[in-house]
């Protein structure tokens, strides 16, 4: 049987391995409505990822706790590298394991596979009798089924996600922590020395730039080396650290985003790509301004977010953009301010929110090898309880969770405690004991079991009081849309080359000058003629259509 394989990196993403998906394969016969029944099989292989820092999860106690309650042994084969090379490989040799755990396969990856056979519909196995955790989950929450559900009516893979947003720490409106990814910042000691306000506007950040560069603030300040200030300095088309937050002055922010980059939802339910907007060519116009007279980092284009740090830490850096300032800026992060939504040339600014935290349905997949599902899903469904969750994402209870408080809330190990006792931090500790899979952590979970950790607290109580007043239009695309085969085909074919067009263009216009009329013009040109840009957009309006319709 040949068979059309996954392509691309595997990503790590808040702890969860993802995996791009190229295209489907052939041969296999579709999946069969009808439930395997057996309950022999006791004994499963699961391939699947882990955490760099993991041992491997045969010694995890968590997971043999639970084995031992559902009368299974799984055999454990996962790895933090090749995992997409070596998930290739056992499929396309039909060499499959019972499942696949902490892969992540895309959407279009689960409706290749269910289509082909390779995977199981575990939508018969949804019920009160096999899984009444997960089952009771989805009545309560119709749009993770949803997100789950493919366009052929079945389920290939079961949910994993995180529902962390202010509603977690008590505010009445609930947004996602992803919702403003940059939150930018500028060094307040350095504007004070030179008399100066923190900017409201993109031409006051830009007569502090020059003067933090004429007067080379780091060295006058910090005793760093002459010539050593970097006025701006950010990463380029980055997640938390890019240069985006600075375009809202020109009515966009192009987040790097998890459906589709440059892609915004607008108040009146229509899609639309930013980068073919008057307000696009005019931001790359002011920017190249900034660029050409040194205020910008001229490795904003190439540098790793860890060279970004290193240059933050040793005080060089007078405005930045990071998830939030002390992890950025270190030593010096009580010198620094956050530095608003900053309005443009006319007046004005617009920061678009970014989707996240939705719903993964490729987390846990059976295969068609699997001669007992039910007995296999009946130990994911206790993945499904609050406590147990909260184990298999930090640690376990007498690890990393130490005791409960008056409230019956679950404790974390503080930092300190953590190294006296395991000779590591609490992060280390988590991702030593973390387990990739089918988790969902709901907003409640955060009020019923455990408590946020510290430092997610401190960026949605910032988010929720400083940033999202600034927002005018809370409007954005779905994450958890579904898309059909054919639009999925449509996806696969032309949003590579389209996100890579419009970026490396960005880059280049920001760097050398431009666009000239008649380059506007063929670049609008390009992106519906050669990245199919239109065709991108009646799919992606098609798919939220639907998704609207169905709320």
């Amino acid at each position: 049987m040949k068979r059309k394989l996954l392509t691309g990196g595997v990503a790590a993403l808040l702890g969860v391995a993802l995996l791009a998906g190229c295209g489907g394969k052939s041969g296999g016969g579709a999946a069969s409505d009808e439930p395997k029944l057996e309950t022999d099989q006791t004994s499963f292989k699961i391939m699947g990822g882990q955490s760099a820092l993991s041992p491997g999860y045969s010694g995890n106690e968590v997971l043999n706790k639970l084995m031992e309650e559902t009368g299974i042994s799984i055999e454990w084969n996962t790895m933090s590298d090749s995992l997409a090379e070596q998930v290739n490989i056992h499929i396309a040799g039909g060499d499959l394991p019972d499942a696949f755990m902490g892969v992540g396969f895309s959407n279009y990856d689960l409706a290749n596979y269910g289509a082909d056979g390779t995977f199981i519909d575990l939508t018969p196995y949804i019920t009160s009798e096999y899984m009444p955790n997960l089952t009771k989950i989805l009545e309560a929450h119709p749009e993770i089924r949803a997100a789950i559900t493919m366009a052929d009516g079945h389920i290939y893979g079961l949910p994993s996600g995180e529902q962390m947003g202010t509603a977690g720490i008590g505010k009445s409106e609930d947004y996602s922590i992803f919702s403003i990814p940059q939150f930018s910042m500028i060094n307040k000691a350095w504007l004070d020395d030179l008399g100066l306000p923190v900017p409201t506007t993109l031409d006051e950040l830009h007569d502090a730039l020059k003067a933090f560069k004429d007067n080379d603030m780091a060295a006058k300040i910090y005793g760093a080396a002459p010539g050593s200030t970097l006025p701006m300095s950010t990463g380029f088309d980055q997640w938390c650290w890019g240069q985006n937050v600075f375009y809202a002055g020109f009515g966009f922010t192009n987040w790097i985003n998890d459906v589709c980059n440059d892609l915004v939802l607008q108040p009146d339910g229509k899609v639309n790509f930013v980068c073919d907007d008057d307000g696009y060519r005019a931001a790359m116009d002011y920017f190249h301004d900034w660029y050409a007279e040194g205020l910008m980092d001229i490795e904003t284009f190439s540098q790793s977010d860890t060279q970004l740090m290193s240059k933050c830490q040793q005080g060089w850096v007078g405005v930045s953009t990071w998830w939030y300032i002390e992890e950025l800026m270190g030593d010096y992060a009580g010198d620094y301010v956050f530095l608003s939504i900053l309005d443009g040339p006319d007046g004005n600014s617009n920061v678009t929110i970014r989707t996240g935290g939705g719903t993964s349905s490729g987390s846990l997949s059976i295969t068609s090898e699997c001669q007992s599902p039910i007995n296999l899903l009946k130990f994911f469904d206790k993945w499904y309880d609050g406590e147990t969750v909260m184990q298999l994402q930090y640690g376990p209870i007498g690890v990393f969770f130490t005791g409960q408080d008056e409230k019956g809330m679950w404790l974390s190990i503080t930092e300190a405690e953590a190294q006296e006792k395991f000779g590591k931090g609490a992060g280390e500790l988590k991702s030593t004991y973390e387990v990739a899979g089918p988790k969902l952590i709901l907003s409640n979970y955060y009020s019923d079991y455990f408590y946020m950790e510290d430092r997610a607290i401190e960026r949605l109580t910032d988010l929720y009081d400083y940033w999202m007043p600034q927002v005018k239009n809370t409007s954005v695309y779905p994450v958890d849309c579904v898309f059909t085969q054919d639009e999925l085909d449509i996806i696969d074919r032309y949003r590579p080359d389209f996100e890579s067009i419009v970026s490396e263009q960005e880059g280049l216009w920001i760097k050398n000058g431009g666009p000239t009329d008649a380059e506007w013009e063929a670049y609008k040109q390009k992106l519906i003629d050669n990245c199919g840009m239109d065709q991108l957009l009646d799919v992606y309006q098609a798919a939220y259509d639907r998704y609207a319709a169905a709320e």
